[in-house]
């Protein structure tokens, strides 16, 4: 059973009542089965279902711990140098990679963001020049009465998240999908060629730039500059990306074994 499947029994919608035999269904396990195979799991991998259920938003205490355990491993595999130029502040920046680095991990096609050119707002402020009347002009076509025309600051339509207040991580050329057309071979053999989309690199959702984790940490760090934070910490931070990954995987596969 995947990991994933684990996520209905959280939330059920209904009874289901069916007639099928416990021992060949494929709802052979129950709720209780379900949470215990959780829990038979997270005593092997204890950093990738808490990472997991934090990401899926089933558990605020397993998303805190899982950033705990990600700002341990992070001091463990700071580099010496990062160390160096860190110094008593080590701890707050092993936190903020750790939790940025997390946020990361979390994201998906399907996340949403609160678009910060409106905040939310769904509109924009903006000076623009408005008709107040439009003139009047007589039938030899000779303006009788000009227009009159004012500078205002008018609300307008929000154009990057068209009103709607948040922005989609999905991709925007392969719509979260990860696939894409390849148009230079479907022009060639004359049939739909699908390959990977090469914007998102077939995640099917935009990656958050590191210059994000840059400016957080340059907030508390005001000599870091970007060549020593290229060289020495956006390799830590993409590897607490990484980190999150693997450890997802290692659960995935033990809860599997536990209920096979």
């Amino acid at each position: 059973m995947k990991l994933e499947s684990a996520l209905k029994h959280f939330s059920p919608q209904g009874l289901a009542i069916t007639d099928s035999p416990n021992g060949t269904s494929a709802d052979r396990l129950t709720g209780t089965d379900i949470m215990a195979a959780l829990g038979m799991t997270k005593a092997k991998a204890s950093f990738g279902v808490s990472a997991f259920l934090g990401k899926t938003g089933i558990s605020n205490e397993d998303k805190a711990r899982a950033v705990e355990e990600l700002t341990r491993y992070a001091y463990l595999k700071a580099p010496k140098l990062v160390g160096k130029v860190a110094g008593r502040r080590m701890a707050r920046c092993m936190q903020i990679l750790a939790t940025l680095a997390y946020e990361e991990y979390s994201h998906s096609a399907g996340t949403s963001v609160t678009c910060h050119h409106c905040c939310g707002k769904g509109t924009m402020k903006a000076w623009r020049d408005v008709v107040k009347y439009p003139g009047y002009i007589g039938i030899d076509g000779e303006e009788k009465i000009p227009p009159v025309i004012e500078r205002e600051v008018v609300s307008e339509l929000c154009q990057p998240c068209n009103g709607k207040g948040v922005v989609y991580k999905r991709c925007r050329n392969c719509k979260g999908t990860g696939k894409a057309i390849d148009r230079e071979s479907t022009k060639a053999t004359g049939a739909p060629v699908i390959k990977g989309c090469e914007r998102c690199g077939g995640k099917g959702y935009s990656r958050m730039p590191s210059s994000v984790a840059y400016r957080a940490i340059t907030a508390l760090l005001s000599e870091l500059n970007e060549r020593t934070w290229r060289r020495n910490w956006k390799p830590l931070y993409d590897l607490l990306v990484t980190k999150c990954d693997i450890e997802e995987g290692v659960a995935a596969d033990e809860f599997q074994k536990v209920t096979k």
